[in-house]
Parts: C-alpha cells; structure tokens; sequence
C-alpha cells in the first residue's frame, strides 16, 4: 500500500514567510497560537499565518500569530557561487583492484545434506564428518 500526502490550502503557503490569515483561509475569527485558548478571537484580517518546517513532516505546519507575537522571519540570502576553473587537472588512473579469492567449498554432511560446523559433527543427525 502506497500512502501518499493530500493536497490542501497549506500547501500555497510558503516556509517561514508571514501571509495575512484572511489572504489564505477565510472564515470566522480565531486565536493566535501564543495567545492560547483564553485568549480573545480575533478577525483573521489580523493574524499572520507562518508555516514552519518540521524534522519528519515535509509539508511542515502553520501556525496564527497575532501582530504582538508574530517571530521575526530570517531571510535567507543565496550562497555566492563559485566559478570552476577552466581547465581541469588531469585524473588519476584508478587504483587496482584486487581480485577475490574463489571460495573453499563447504562439507556436507552425506546423509542430511547439510552444511557440517567447524567442528566436523553433524548438527541434524550426529555424524562425523572429516
């Protein structure tokens, strides 16, 4: 059984940028998540949703913050890339493989055909085996 995600209105929103709560999900008026539940509702036109990411959920999660406790978003800026030299070096010739060593066969034991321990005693019928 394959289990995939479902698609829903989280998934426009993206990681760790603040976007008004009325923009992305109308409806009722509702808490911020600092706040708590005894907190009072407030209009969606004031909330900020921010999903953030999460170590073993990939879609990650949202939460509501009012104006008071929105977090402070990061921005982060693109690594500076490098530029490769032109010419490349030479490459090394590969290093020389060994070649495996063909395996002993292994004792059977002639009337269970079974593979005999080290110590050359049969371990399904008792038999010595040299």
């Amino acid at each position: 059984m394959k289990v995939s995600a479902s698609s829903d209105w989280r998934d426009g929103i993206p990681f760790e940028s603040p976007v008004l709560v009325a923009d992305v999900l109308p409806g009722d008026a509702t808490r911020c998540s600092v706040c708590g539940g005894d907190s009072a509702l407030r209009p969606r036109t004031e909330l900020w949703a921010i999903k953030h990411r999460h170590p073993r959920h990939h879609d990650g999660y949202v939460r509501f913050y009012c104006l008071e406790h929105r977090p402070a978003v990061q921005r982060i800026e693109a690594a500076p890339t490098r530029e490769r030299p032109a010419a490349r070096s030479a490459r090394r010739p590969a290093a020389a493989r060994s070649v495996p060593l063909a395996e002993k066969p292994r004792a059977l034991c002639p009337d269970c055909f079974v593979e005999i321990p080290a110590t050359g005693v049969c371990g399904m019928c008792g038999r010595t085996v040299a």
